[in-house]
C-alpha cells in the first residue's frame, strides 16, 4: 500500500451511509480503502489490448418456461400452516408501517 490516499474522507463516507465510526475504525477502514483504491491503480497497469469487456465471466441466459395455469394450493391448508391469521381469510403478518394496525 502507497498510503498516498490520505485524501479519502472516510469520516463523510460513513455519514453517506449512515454510520457511526469511532477513531480506532476510521483510522482502520481508512487503511482498507486506500488499499481498495491501491489495487485498482494496479489493475490499470495491465496490457488489456484486445481483450473484450464482459460484464459476468460467464455467459447469461434466461431460462424460461410455458406460462402455464396450475392447481393452486388448498387455501385451507395454505391458512392452517399461518401462525396467524386475520377473519380467517388472510395471513397476519407483523406490522411494517405505524398507524397501519389491523383488529
Amino acid at each position: 500500500m502507497s498510503g498516498k490516499h490520505e485524501e479519502i474522507d472516510v469520516g463523510y463516507v460513513a455519514e453517506l451511509a449512515r454510520l457511526e465510526l469511532d477513531n480506532d475504525e476510521k483510522q482502520h477502514f481508512q487503511l482498507e480503502m486506500a488499499a481498495i483504491v491501491d489495487y485498482i491503480e494496479l489493475l490499470q497497469e495491465l496490457d488489456v489490448e484486445g481483450i473484450e469487456p464482459t460484464a459476468h465471466a460467464t455467459i447469461l441466459t434466461n431460462v424460461l418456461r410455458d406460462d402455464a395455469t396450475t392447481e393452486s394450493f388448498p387455501r385451507d391448508n395454505m391458512l392452517e400452516n399461518a401462525p396467524a391469521t386475520v377473519d380467517e381469510e388472510l395471513i397476519k403478518v407483523p406490522q411494517v408501517l405505524p398507524g397501519e394496525e389491523m383488529n
